[in-house]
């Protein structure tokens, strides 16, 4: 809980109003800077990142470190074009462990409204790569959301908020989030571990509605049953709430 201490600005938070902390932290955050296009942007102001992240964590009278490390993944459409092979339109842009570097960064990389169709933003525990393919995924699937272009960025945030705050109670089987902008519609993503494992997942699912206030019904994949059907929307979800 300390990380959502941090990001409510100090205040106490008990189980019970977390929701509510999370939710008042996101107006609260640091000014937007720069804003990180394309994938050729991102890797030029990778340095930039670094640098505003590490004055950030310089200037705070004190840190609020996190309980994993994260790392932000930029996903290029442009890239997508060029490449037989899907994951390598992947980059890193960051891998983070406090809160301030959490807010410096995100406040320095596109919000889901300005992407490209076709572009996708990761955040995904540090070591674990947003692939099928990756072990610690491979195992798993994901819970998806989607919502009108352009209407995803607080939903975004969050799922941000509520995966490295540790809100989730079983957040160890988090691997990590996406979103993935499309012509019409925005789906954000969360991926976990072990698809086999019911119990954590529906917690996850249940969990995740509640923090987003979404009510229509979400489904679960399983990872395996989508590389069956080669990326399409045609599996079936192993898991519905």
């Amino acid at each position: 809980m300390a990380a959502v201490e941090a990001m409510a600005m100090g205040s106490s938070i008990g189980p019970v109003d977390a929701e509510e902390e999370i939710r008042s932290r996101v107006s609260e955050g640091p000014e937007e800077g720069e804003i990180v296009g394309d994938e050729a942007v991102v890797v030029e102001s990778s340095e930039h990142l670094k640098s505003s992240a590490a004055a950030a964590v310089a200037a705070a009278p004190q840190t609020h470190p996190l309980e994993y490390s994260w790392t932000f993944w930029f996903d290029n459409p442009s890239a997508k074009a060029k490449q037989a092979d899907w994951g390598n339109s992947i980059s890193a842009i960051y891998t983070l462990a406090t809160v301030e570097e959490f807010w410096s960064v995100y406040n320095h990389i596109h919000k889901p409204s300005k992407l490209a169709t076709g572009a996708g933003l990761h955040l995904f525990k540090y070591k674990i790569q947003p692939k099928w393919e990756d072990p610690i995924c491979a195992n798993g699937g994901r819970w998806t959301i989607s919502v009108p272009r352009g209407k995803a960025d607080t939903y975004w945030l969050y799922t941000l908020l509520a995966m490295i705050g540790e809100q989730f109670d079983s957040g160890e089987e988090i691997c990590g989030a996406v979103i993935d902008v499309k012509t019409k519609l925005e789906k954000i993503a969360i991926w976990t571990k072990n698809a086999s494992n019911e119990a954590a997942q529906l917690s996850i699912g249940r969990q995740w509605k509640e923090f987003l206030d979404y009510n229509d019904t979400i489904g679960f994949v399983v990872h395996e049953d989508a590389k069956k059907h080669g990326r399409s929307t045609s599996a079936k979800n192993r898991y519905s709430i």
